[in-house]
């Protein structure tokens, strides 16, 4: 066990005022660095050699004074001589070692200075490239005092008391802070990602290679952690083994059984180098692995495995990355498979961290107070459904634990006669609980926990002076292997016992479910009508509904795709939780998540705190992209669609809520290009068949109405027989329309190879119609929309609105309207996706006296208007934020003011008010209706009571 740093400050005055006096020969710098090693608790003969043979940067053969392998490398020189020069001679070392030997510090001394190189800081020699300031050539080192820039530390030996911490390292005592971006979890992952395949090849797979490898892992970390003897680790696989690696597999073996049994019950004929490995218990080595054959390389690849840092993984990013080492093609991209600690954090603030904050600033000056909440803090459970390598939980796990570090600290500062605040330390992981599906990342997730409690314990010990561990592991996490939707949750912790529930549960659109999930899918909504078009996540949360009946307490949050709060899904899923008591507590809207998953790219996702007990304050986090940052603002009532209103679910409907014309898809060719061309194959036509020009019409889909693309169609609807047999080019086209057809799966497509000179759904009218695209950029504050002749035929990738006056394109233009669109439509990733049955049809329109009908109308045309002054620009060009002209931004201002004051509005702060207002208009309109279907049903069935 580390001293305390009290005992080592004491050792080093000691220390140096033994070594104040005059002394030069070079026979004591052996008794120097052994007092000095001795000053932290630690044998120099353990860990580092003397006059280590090396191979210099000049290709002659030198010694090292002290070799740390890894670690320390240390250049002594006589009293007064230069050090400059011994550090020079220390970096010329560098070449010959091993890469895994290549130390992170290095210190050069003559007895009365000291200079400490951290190598793993930016402005330190050993990063810079070749050249000044390289490993092979470093740049000077000046004059007394410390070195420009962090990493370097110049001191005499009577200082050293003052700059001991530096040396934390050697005691044990190696706090840092822990970022994703840090390549060396990229590196780890990598090389055991090339172990992982070396042992594969030998036959050495499945389960058993998933436990060594996770056992494997620990040990790595254990010896980089003080959990482990520095080095302990990696000197017994270099010591104990053969060069050829033919025996590794049985040392592993021994090594395993002996970590998993107490120092008591070892055979007591155990050599010393073992018995100092340390008991580790949490039946992390109890199981017994198949025994390895492993030859050479294999072994190399583990040493080097050994040579890296294990102490600056972060135990929630590489979780993700030791899952991807399982897919070799996954492994090609490990960078992309980060799981943003921010994202993490915005879940669990809101959900608990927040809140345990908010409270903990209340009671600090409160001694007897800050006791009970840290009594709280140890009773709180967590659970997991879907935790994967346990990012979440470790995340939770961490920020809960530097929490509980914040109120010890506050309580050592009310009670400076408190002697043993480990006793107050409660926080453990058996309070954390996951289901993950597959073994493999289940069993990363406890040890990721693990490797964070004692990442977390260095910190207490950091603060507090005194080293503290938990070995042997006494507690640990409880990560069940199975299937979350079909176990019983209550199994895995008594809901009675749960405090939070949490995590990201696998998204999964209906095309992209297996047969397996739609039947999961279907068994746990067996009772909601058309649950089968929701995405697998919805699951989740009728789980945690169900679970949460027997604790109404229990507070829930998930990352989700934004899908289950758009389009049809609200109107499926939601009323379904609503009926089971479920309440909105807070919620991000719209963002982008970069996936931890393999092959993934970025997807568009909401984050949802929800239970059965409603809270006195609500937020929602909104963006002002996807990709920025959120701003919160306090709510009232949050809804399906994540703004600030009525709990209101919109069904798919039929017909418009107001008195308006029908929307309805344009027409659907369904020719496999055949009935379509393009400007250079509409002349290409022509050159050849002329007669054809008659039934070529304008043809128009999303893109050509935004991009101002030029495209054409086939329209044949009233061609006679006879005239199309004229048109050969005309008639090839239209057999291999038919044969398309012909070849579909689906019977409507085949039946309609009947008739391959139509398209095979006519919607087209004689009228002319305002045109919508059913898909537009999220960038845009309007979808663009415009009015078309009727010899122009619209695709069914727009919606057709006939007969539409300039009331109907204003309000349809509007601010209003377009607020509405974007909460509740479809998305399709992250562009809106336009519908008649949710977004248009529920649209609660104004009731505009005469006077207001016109202004609008004026607007309306005044929009119109300022685009004719721009005769070459597309409505993308017109309608991009960055590069709409001024005259139309005020054409569309002085629109939004005459659609307000139809709603008898004059002003909105924001669009989340604009869209809370809109709910409440809508229930305005369908409270009615909803009292005219009660009344009908009412007389219904007292009919049917009547004998």
């Amino acid at each position: 066990m580390p001293l305390s740093w009290n005992e080592i400050r004491d050792r080093s005055l000691a220390f140096s005022r033994e070594w104040a006096d005059e002394c030069s020969e070079d026979a004591e710098a052996k008794s120097f660095w052994d007092g000095f090693f001795n000053v932290f608790g630690i044998t120099r003969r353990r860990v580092a050699s003397f006059e280590a043979p090396v191979r210099k940067g000049d290709g002659q053969g030198g010694f090292i004074d002290l070799l740390w392998k890894g670690v320390l490398l240390v250049e002594h020189k006589s009293r007064g001589k230069d050090l400059e020069r011994a550090a020079r001679q220390a970096f010329d070392y560098f070449p010959g070692l091993k890469e895994r030997d290549l130390p992170r510090y290095v210190l050069v001394s003559d007895f009365a200075r000291f200079r400490l190189f951290d190598l793993d800081a930016p402005s330190s020699p050993a990063l810079l490239p070749d050249g000044e300031g390289s490993k092979n050539n470093p740049r000077p080192l000046g004059e007394g005092g410390r070195r420009p820039g962090e990493g370097v530390y110049d001191f005499t030996l009577a200082e050293l008391p003052n700059h001991i911490r530096l040396f934390g390292f050697i005691a044990g005592y190696q706090t840092r802070s822990f970022g994703q971006q840090d390549p060396v979890n990229v590196q780890a992952a990598e090389k055991l990602g090339k172990l992982h395949d070396q042992f594969k090849a030998t036959g050495y797979d499945g389960h058993a290679l998933e436990i060594l490898l996770v056992r494997l892992l620990f040990c790595l970390f254990a010896e980089d952690t003080a959990l482990f003897e520095r080095r302990l680790f990696q000197d017994y696989l270099e010591q104990r083994t053969t060069e050829d690696g033919s025996d590794l597999g049985m040392h592993l073996a021994q090594l395993f059984q002996v970590l998993d049994t107490a120092p008591e019950k070892r055979p007591r004929t155990l050599d010393e180098q073992m018995a100092t490995f340390p008991y580790v218990n949490g039946q992390l080595f109890t199981e017994v692995l198949p025994i390895a054959a492993c030859d050479r390389a294999m072994r190399e690849t583990l040493l080097d495995c050994c040579g890296l840092d294990w102490s600056r993984i972060s135990p929630a990013v590489f979780g993700s990355l030791f899952q991807s080492i399982m897919d070799t093609t996954a492994r090609r991209n490990l960078g992309a498979h980060y799981t943003g600690e921010t994202n993490i954090l915005k879940l669990i603030g809101p959900l608990f961290l927040d809140e345990l904050w908010a409270e903990f600033h209340r009671i600090k000056r409160n001694k007897n107070l800050l006791f009970e909440f840290l009594k709280k803090l140890s009773r709180l459970t967590f659970l997991d459904p879907a935790c994967g390598c346990g990012n979440f939980l470790v995340i939770a796990y961490r920020e809960l634990r530097l929490l509980e570090l914040e109120v010890l600290r506050q309580v050592r500062q009310s009670d400076q006669l408190l002697l043993d605040v480990f006793q107050l330390i409660g926080v453990n992981v058996d309070q954390f609980h996951g289901i993950e599906i597959d073994e493999w990342p289940a069993r990363i997730a406890e040890v990721a926990l693990w490797l964070t409690d004692h990442q977390m314990n260095l910190k207490v010990s950091e603060e507090f002076g005194l080293y503290f561990a938990r070995l042997p592991l006494k507690k640990a996490p409880h990560i069940v292997n199975g299937n979350a939707l079909t176990i019983d949750w209550n199994e895995v912790v008594p809901a009675w016992r749960l405090s939070y529930l949490l995590g990201n549960p696998p998204f999964l659109g209906k095309s992209l479910q297996s047969a397996a999930q739609k039947v999961e899918l279907a068994a746990v909504f067996h009772d909601v009508k058309a649950a089968g078009v929701l995405d697998y996540v919805a699951c989740w949360y009728r789980k945690t509904a169900e679970y949460m009946a027997d604790n109404v307490a229990i507070r829930a949050a998930f990352v989700s795709t934004n899908s289950i709060t758009q389009g049809e899904q609200v109107g499926i899923l939601w009323p379904d939780l609503f009926r089971r008591g479920i309440k909105l507590h807070y919620a991000h809207r719209t963002f982008q998540w970069n996936s931890e998953a393999r092959g993934k790219a970025a997807v568009h996702c909401v984050i949802i705190g929800f239970g059965l007990q409603d809270v006195p304050e609500k937020w929602l986090f909104d963006y002002d992209t996807p990709q920025g940052e959120p701003h919160a603002i306090k709510a009232t009532n949050i809804n399906p669609y994540l703004v600030d209103g009525p709990d209101v679910v919109l069904q798919r409907v039929n017909s418009p809520l107001c008195n308006l014309p029908a929307l309805a898809y344009g027409s659907k060719p369904v020719d496999g290009g055949n009935l379509l061309l393009s400007e250079s194959e509409r002349i290409e036509l022509l050159a050849i068949e002329p007669n054809a020009e008659r039934w070529i019409r304008a043809f128009m889909g999303s893109e050509e109405l935004i991009n101002s693309i030029p495209r054409y169609c086939l329209w044949l609807k009233d061609c006679p027989p006879d005239e199309l047999r004229k048109m050969p080019a005309v008639m090839e086209r239209i057999n291999a329309v038919k044969e398309m057809r012909l070849k579909s799966r689906k019977e409507p497509t085949r039946q309609a190879a009947a008739t391959p000179t139509v398209f095979a759904e006519i919607r087209h009218s004689s009228a002319d119609y305002v045109a919508i695209p059913e898909v537009s950029s999220e960038r845009r504050n309007f979808v663009p929309i415009g009015f078309y002749p009727s010899t122009t035929i619209a695709s069914n990738l727009l919606y057709v609105l006939p007969n539409a006056t300039l009331y109907h394109f204003g309000m349809l233009s509007s601010t209003m309207h377009n607020a509405w669109m974007r909460s509740v439509c479809g998305r399709l990733e992250s562009r809106y996706r336009y519908s008649a049955g949710i977004v248009y049809n529920n649209f609660p329109w104004p009731e505009p006296t005469d006077k207001q009908q016109i202004a609008i109308e004026a607007a309306a045309q005044a929009v119109l208007g300022a685009r004719t002054k721009f005769p070459t620009s597309s409505l993308a060009d017109l309608y991009d934020p960055l590069t709409m002209p001024p005259e139309l931004v005020k054409a569309h201002q002085a629109l939004d003011r005459a659609v307000d004051a139809a709603y008898g509005k004059t002003t909105f702060k924001t669009e989340a008010e604009r869209v809370a207002f809109l709910f409440e208009r809508y229930q305005q309109l369908t409270a009615p209706l909803a009292v005219a279907e009660s009344v009908k049903t009412s007389k219904i069935r007292g009919r049917r009571s009547k004998p």
